[in-house]
């Protein structure tokens, strides 16, 4: 991952922010939004496309943009330098591979447990049963 070409390809809009500010939310846009194309970004490599690919499924659109939006502030350049942060932190996590599962058996003291419990709870319900009469 280059950060040098990935903060090239970054596409900013300024809309106007809803929430605290009175009058003055209305005449600023405080809001920054963030948009970023995976597909044709050239600051990944392939196999990182694909991992942020398969890890961001549900936030990229139809054409693999990612987009984030932060209205946190009422300055337009803290949103920008937070909403870079965020950013940097979501790609980072979506580079992560996670391990491979190893499937284990389970010893063979808890399944003697889990057999010796089996048995203990037949026996109390068997218990509870109407004695027969004969």
């Amino acid at each position: 991952m280059n950060k040098d070409f990935i903060l090239k390809e970054f596409v900013f809009k300024a809309i106007r922010s809803s929430g605290a500010g009175g009058q003055h939310v209305n005449k600023v846009s405080s809001k920054v939004v963030l948009s970023f194309n995976i597909t044709n970004s050239e600051g990944l490599n392939t196999r990182e496309k694909r991992l942020l690919k398969k890890a961001l499924a549900s936030r990229l659109t139809s054409s693999e943009t990612l987009i984030i939006a932060c209205d946190d502030s009422k300055s337009q350049i803290q949103n920008k330098n937070k909403i870079i942060t965020r950013f940097f932190d979501i790609i980072t996590k979506g580079l992560i591979v996670p391990k491979k599962r190893i499937a284990t058996k389970p010893t063979k003291g808890s399944v003697k447990r889990t057999k010796d419990s089996k048995q203990k709870r037949s026996q109390v319900k068997s218990m509870r049963k109407k004695p027969k009469l004969e």
